[in-house]
């Protein structure tokens, strides 16, 4: 039988933030069980507490050991190791318990895509310190992945909406490192992953990419810097030049506020808030966080744990809503592309 739905793994992130309380309202609806075969790895006492303080009487799922035991038309959990401690839920709280349950999620799941066993993950939003107390090189779920995946790939951060999508040069790095880790090689290699992902994941075939320069206002020409002479033009020259429809560099804060970006498939920054800050004030509530350049399909939502409502009854469903929207997407579109190449 032709496989025709994903197995969408789903990271618990932490349980004292908003994750578990959208994985609740959004499955209690079955009609998204007819699209995919969501399986979330978190200890099944999160569930049911926050089943119970959340009166979502309408979620049922089925808790299995392995992947393969998943049933279609319901919702699969497997159980992380609880290591004979008890379960320890506070809403709106940082805890080590939190992070550690985060991090055994993150873990199983990212096996489970080595082994070819998932398709797509959604990772939950953690809070990163948290996490990096437990495991020192922790710094956010795009490192992680390149760092963990079985093969190496080169991967980019890639934020999506129907609105916008932007991508980022460099990911979750100190201001005062951009600079020195902006060169020709991975302006050029970033540059080769959005294009691609555009083509395979989204269907454009002949993408129209925006680069927006370093400097405030890309450089003045080498008045504010030298970096957008040097190294971002003549990466831009050497894509236009082999026919990829690739411009700029732009000056980011004139881009936006002209809306230029509407002209263009996505756009390229150099940084982290470069990218994030106009995306999040298009976009905030119905963006998802999309790692491209992966042959899995990782997404999240675009926001953090929010510790304030956290149990509250208040998070809004949109972005996980739209995160699994989109891995649907691009499962069914690399479907397409593939049957293509093998009927050639």
């Amino acid at each position: 039988m032709k496989k025709t739905k994903l197995f969408l793994g789903i990271s618990c992130g932490d349980i004292n933030g908003v994750g578990i309380e959208l994985v609740l309202k959004t499955f209690s609806h079955n009609k998204l069980l007819d699209l995919c075969i969501p399986i979330l790895y978190v200890p099944v006492e999160v569930v049911l507490y926050y089943k119970e303080l959340l009166k979502c009487e309408d979620f049922t799922y089925n808790l299995i050991k392995d992947v393969s035991n998943a049933c279609y038309g319901r919702f699969n959990i497997i159980e992380t190791d609880k290591n004979d401690v008890e379960i320890s839920v506070q809403p709106g709280e940082n805890t080590e318990f939190a992070a550690k349950i985060a991090l055994d999620s993150l873990q199983l799941a990212v096996a489970d895509l080595n082994n070819n066993k998932l398709d797509s993950l959604v990772t939950l939003p953690v809070n990163k310190k948290n996490i990096s107390l437990v495991e020192n090189t922790f710094v956010g779920h795009t490192e992680y992945l390149l760092k963990n995946m079985k093969n190496k790939y080169e991967n980019l951060m890639f934020l999506c909406s129907e609105s916008l999508k932007i991508a980022t040069v460099t990911n979750h790095l100190p201001i005062s490192k951009v600079a020195s880790s902006i060169n020709q090689d991975i302006v050029s290699s970033k540059l080769k992953i959005l294009l691609h992902s555009l083509r395979q994941d989204f269907l454009i075939k002949n993408p129209k990419i925006a680069v927006l320069g370093l400097n405030p206002h890309a450089g003045d020409d080498g008045l504010i810097g030298d970096e957008d002479q040097n190294i971002i033009s003549p990466i831009i020259k050497t894509f236009f030049n082999s026919g990829e429809l690739v411009y700029g560099p732009f000056p980011a804060d004139g881009f936006f506020g002209s809306r230029n970006y509407q002209k263009y498939d996505a756009v390229l920054g150099m940084y982290h808030d470069q990218a994030l800050v106009p995306f999040k004030h298009i976009s905030f509530g119905r963006g998802v966080n999309y790692t491209a350049g992966l042959p899995v399909i990782r997404v999240s939502p675009d926001h953090g744990v929010a510790y304030d409502i956290a149990g509250c009854g208040k998070a809004n469903t949109h972005s996980f809503l739209s995160s699994i929207s989109l891995a649907i997407t691009v499962f069914n579109n690399r479907l397409m592309n593939s049957q293509k190449k093998n009927r050639k």
